[in-house]
């Protein structure tokens, strides 16, 4: 169904402000509305009754992918991948449950972003295991203020999510980037701060050899990696990742006359490829 139906994309309508007005202009639908669109798409394969249902929610998927922005990705792209899920969940739609398309669509839009997210976000993955992944999208609202978490703190919110106190201090860790405080501003002598035994070794010859020698390696290996990849994938890679303004993906499907999906899929091949030459590198 994802290829059949034909609906308004962001790259067709200009830009995602524009994209956003159309949406709100699409009629929220009745219940009996949607009963009787999404018994028609299940019963008589009515496309025309699944656009309906897909347009009429559009709106939900913006309102879902807003709250993703945090992780740096192009909100547009991260509509796309909601999209996707959207047009999953009506596929799947059984209105005879008693429940609306909204409460039911909601789990397998936020499962495409979700999956996207870990994708995308950064190239050393983050979350490999359910509960890993359940922490990474679960911290962020769970931590009740910007300061690092207690320990009790830590502790209570594995015991919520079923995992180590350690992973959430490591998440914690890798998605706010937290530095450690040179000063503690307690005067107890059992209190030692890092300001009491940190050195400043970047200007040691040795160091600044080791570190010429890492940039090197990280940027020919980079070099290499890009230099074995077809020019199509090279351009996508250069232009989501490694330019100042990175390119959406769809302003990459307009440049290459494909759809959105299409050169998703050409990126997280290309990706994959480029982990695999970059991985012997790494354990040099």
């Amino acid at each position: 169904m994802t290829h059949a139906l034909a609906f308004p994309t962001i790259s067709a309508v200009g830009n995602i402000d524009a994209y956003i007005q159309m949406a709100k202009r699409f009629p929220i639908l009745s219940e009996e509305e949607e009963f009787r669109l999404a018994k028609r798409y299940r019963e008589e394969a009515d496309l025309e009754a699944a656009r309906q249902l897909v347009l009429s929610h559009l709106r939900l998927v913006i309102s879902i992918a807003r709250g993703y922005l945090g992780y740096g990705l192009p909100h547009a792209d991260l509509i796309q991948e909601g999209n996707i899920g959207l047009m999953k969940a009506v596929k799947r739609f059984d209105p005879s449950h008693g429940v609306r398309l909204v409460s039911f669509a909601i789990h397998w839009i936020k499962a495409e972003i979700h999956e996207y997210v870990l994708k995308n976000w950064r190239m050393v993955k983050v979350a490999t295991t359910k509960a890993q992944r359940k922490l990474f999208f679960n911290l962020r609202s769970m931590k009740p203020g910007s300061d690092a978490l207690t320990p009790a703190q830590v502790a209570d919110i594995a015991h919520q999510l079923t995992v180590k106190p350690e992973e959430v201090v490591e998440m914690e860790t890798r998605l706010s980037g937290h530095d450690l405080a040179l000063e503690t501003g307690n005067d107890d002598e059992d209190a030692f701060a890092p300001i009491a035994y940190l050195e400043d070794n970047r200007s040691e010859p040795t160091r600044v050899l080791e570190s010429r020698a890492m940039d090197e390696l990280q940027s020919n290996g980079l070099q290499t990696a890009l230099a074995g990849l077809d020019e199509r994938s090279r351009r996508i890679v250069e232009a989501r990742w490694l330019s100042e303004e990175p390119a959406t993906l769809h302003d990459l499907a307009a440049e290459f006359k494909v759809s959105a999906e299409r050169i998703r899929q050409i990126e997280s091949k290309a990706m994959q490829k480029m982990r695999t030459t970059l991985a012997p590198m790494a354990g040099a």
